[in-house]
């Protein structure tokens, strides 16, 4: 099956020439010029790589890139980012925003084509190694569903599996009860702010030897949850 490329750039002549030169190399090719229409595509569309412009109308691609890092349903899909600035601020704020590579303009076509490649190798790699996730004394099977503390099996609902897989996917980052909610409850129609307490409460009483100390789901007073990347 061929890998799916969405270029969001709006200088049409660079779009083209990407759009060309991907499908040449036997990719499926997406485009977009604007950060909303960007965003739409990428959320309604199944992409395995994003080549994103930094400066774009509507939603700058900073910020399209930070959206896309905080959801659930697109978090993972690795992201080159592209930019006319040569400044190296601009390189970092794009790699802490979660994009996997940066090429600044003018660049050359066979170059970023080499990058598509590694970018996508490496997120093939991650996958395959993220089957079983092993952190501190805690092991989850992404793809049985099972979690299992010091061997011993913990029983999970679906929905707190799912908020315990996407907390360790973005682990160290700081989530707010609305980006949780995006995230896990994205499928209903509404459900109250608090209801993330509740189920962070839940999931600390399984996984948690001490919920009033915990070790792994941490809280930042005023603003939301994180899980403990230092473990």
């Amino acid at each position: 099956m061929k890998k799916r490329v969405i270029v969001v750039d709006d200088e049409k002549d660079i779009v083209e020439l990407l759009s060309y030169n991907l499908q040449k190399e036997g990719f499926e090719v997406a485009c977009s010029y604007d950060g909303e229409d960007g965003l739409k595509k990428i959320k309604n569309g199944h992409f395995d790589l994003i080549i994103l412009d930094l400066m774009l109308p509507g939603i700058q691609g900073i910020d399209l890139c930070r959206i896309l890092k905080g959801s659930g349903e697109t978090v993972e899909i690795p992201i080159i980012m592209l930019t006319a600035k040569n400044d190296e601020l601009d390189k970092v704020l794009g790699l802490e925003m979660g994009a996997d590579d940066y090429m600044t303009k003018p660049f050359s076509v066979r170059e970023l084509l080499a990058r598509v490649k590694v970018v996508l190798r490496r997120s093939q790699e991650k996958v395959k190694m993220e089957k079983i996730i092993t952190i501190g004394d805690i092991e989850i099977d992404t793809q049985m569903y099972k979690v299992s503390k010091r061997g011993v099996p913990v029983k999970l609902s679906a929905t707190e599996f799912k908020l315990l897989q996407y907390m360790i996917h973005t682990k160290g980052k700081v989530l707010t009860r609305d980006m949780l909610l995006d995230a896990v409850w994205k499928d209903e129609a509404y459900v109250e702010p608090r209801t993330v307490d509740v189920h962070i409460r839940r999931l600390r009483a399984q996984i948690e030897d001490n919920t009033a100390k915990p070790r792994y789901i941490k809280t930042r007073r005023g603003i939301g949850y994180y899980f403990e990347d230092s473990i």
